[in-house]
């Protein structure tokens, strides 16, 4: 294998890496959509709840979207540092 050969198979390599290291953010997004689902079905159930439900769910979605967070930090590292 020639050494330009070797090179552009690093690179998609790298730019794959970095596209799977993108599927967590799929489940961030599941995450987020079930949570807030389920924290409508409890206000509509019970309105008077409905302030310690929504801080919550607020916290659900700010620790699901960490994780898409952490996603997208180890894909940009492939990107610019491997």
């Amino acid at each position: 294998m020639s050494l330009e050969a070797a090179e552009a198979l690093a690179v998609g390599l790298k730019f794959l890496g970095a596209g799977l290291a993108m599927t967590g953010a799929i489940g961030a997004g599941a995450g987020v959509g079930i949570v807030v689902g389920g924290a409508v079905q409890g206000i509509a159930r019970n309105p008077d709840a409905s302030g310690t439900i929504q801080a919550n769910m607020i916290l659900g979605i700010a620790f699901a979207e960490a994780v898409a967070i952490y996603a997208l930090v180890v894909a940009l590292i492939l990107l610019f540092v491997a």
